[in-house]
């Protein structure tokens, strides 16, 4: 039997399609390996978000070219570095075998058959129509092991904002129907999953026969989930309905991932974001009055294009005045396509050194709010979800707060327990603590060998 290894960049809609790929190979007898030098076939499922991923990108296949030389291992890229790149990829990288985009996932089974009978390279980046898109079924028998899991509710991005690639990349909005997405739930608790996440590149444009905020309700429904969450979201879609649903479904939880991208109109008007600060501060007050707890996170671009010291500090001050748990903060850089990079000699390119200044400038005011924040959690208790191993300490166990807050701790709770955690000590990023008890025992089964089946390196 041949293996594969998987290398994951970017976001969680690539780590649910890793899932999606090792399935496809597994029809063809192709079995994971965590090791990349006992591979067969090596694919790198990219991002390409940021110029920064695709240079990761690059690295990771300089690496992996040595593995090729000695065992003869194929190498495919897949992603949306694969979609944007395309044939340009094969002509950068000689050792690259193929090349294939989001929507090709399903047809792997048929482009190695081309590659390793037909001793092509091959590029296969065809768009499926919108209408004749079909979403993945996944098999449940995958996600055997985890208590939590992603469940795709829809692809695509309709927003076209000036900075972002995914428009290129992912194409336009395509939902999943609601039946098809709850009876996937309801196929993964049979499994052990206690909790979904349900992704797409804004989940709240969801119009797959309901509304998002129904299709939530509806998932905490099913039998045998206990967390609902959900990612990513455009702020002009914070419904009314949405925000209710946080009000009266306790199943989901009290997180909400809702990026501005910069405190101030003008940069805001210049990316194509279609809501003033005001307006966004008043959905956020909207939030918070229906789910008082509820954790907010952010994504922030520094020196996009035009960008003035003052429309830093109106940034600045915004995050000194929401007080984000934590933020996804990243300075410019152009994509292909954009109108951000098409105009960015017009509007004003930033000077990197004013970039990395200005980053550094708010990553320091993130970490004194967010270790303020986590520092209020000691003393107390938190509901931790089990999902294994510790990864800074073998011998504790790890899982989330409903507040998504990572929780390190000291005691015996299997894989999907719901576990009650005394914390002691806290930092910018996690909470440590021991187990008190647990209140709820889950039905996960750790399949032999499962150590071995993890071969998505997620970058």
């Amino acid at each position: 039997m041949k293996r594969y290894f998987i290398h994951t960049f970017g976001c969680q809609m690539n780590v649910n399609d890793t899932n999606r790929m090792g399935e496809a190979l597994a029809s063809v007898a192709y079995r994971p390996t965590p090791v990349v030098d006992n591979a067969d076939l090596i694919i790198l499922n990219t991002c390409s978000i940021r110029e920064k991923a695709e240079d990761k990108m690059l690295s990771a296949l300089g690496r992996y070219r040595q593995v090729k030389l000695q065992r003869g291992a194929l190498i495919g890229v897949g992603g949306c570095v694969a979609q944007q790149e395309k044939q340009k990829i094969l002509e950068k990288v000689p050792y690259v075998d193929f090349v294939f985009g989001p929507d090709n996932i399903g047809q792997l089974p048929e482009i190695l058959g081309r590659v390793t009978n037909d001793r092509v390279r091959v590029v296969e980046t065809a768009w499926v129509d919108s209408e004749a898109y079909v979403f993945p079924q996944a098999d449940p028998q995958t996600s055997r092991g985890r208590c939590t899991e992603f469940v795709t509710v829809m692809k695509g991005c309709d927003n076209v904002c000036a900075f972002c690639v995914v428009p290129h990349t992912r194409g336009r909005e395509v939902s999943r129907a609601f039946p098809e997405v709850l009876d996937e739930v309801a196929r993964l608790t049979t499994v052990g999953v206690r909790e979904v996440t349900l992704v797409g590149q804004n989940v709240n444009s969801y119009r797959g026969g309901s509304s998002f905020a129904q299709l939530l309700l509806r998932t905490a429904q099913v039998p045998g989930i206990e967390r609902v969450r959900f990612t990513t979201s455009h702020p002009h879609d914070l419904s009314d309905e949405l925000v209710e649903a946080f009000r009266v479904e306790p199943k989901l939880m009290p997180h909400f991932h809702l990026p501005v991208q910069s405190g101030s109109d003008e940069v805001l008007v210049r990316m194509k974001r279609d809501y003033t600060v005001s307006e966004y501060l008043e959905r956020l007050a909207r939030l918070r009055a229906a789910r008082p707890d509820i954790a907010v996170t952010t994504d922030i671009i520094v020196g996009y294009p035009g960008e003035t010291e003052a429309d830093f500090q109106k940034t600045y001050a915004l995050c000194e005045q929401v007080r984000y748990d934590g933020q996804f903060s990243f300075v410019y850089s152009p994509r292909p396509k954009t109108v951000a990079a098409l105009k960015e000699d017009e509007w004003g390119p930033v000077a990197h050194e004013v970039k990395v200044e200005r980053l550094e400038r708010l990553n320091a005011l993130q970490k004194r709010i967010s270790v303020e924040l986590m520092s209020r959690h000691v003393g107390g208790t938190v509901e931790v979800l089990v999902e294994g191993r510790s990864k800074t300490n073998q011998a504790r166990r790890f899982g989330r707060a409903p507040h998504n807050r990572v929780v390190n701790f000291d005691g015996d709770a299997p894989v999907g327990a719901l576990v009650t955690v005394q914390v002691d000590v806290a930092s910018q990023s996690a909470l440590l603590g021991r187990q008190v008890r647990i209140t709820s025992l889950g039905s996960v089964v750790i399949p032999e060998g499962a150590m071995e089946a993890e071969s998505c390196v997620v970058a």
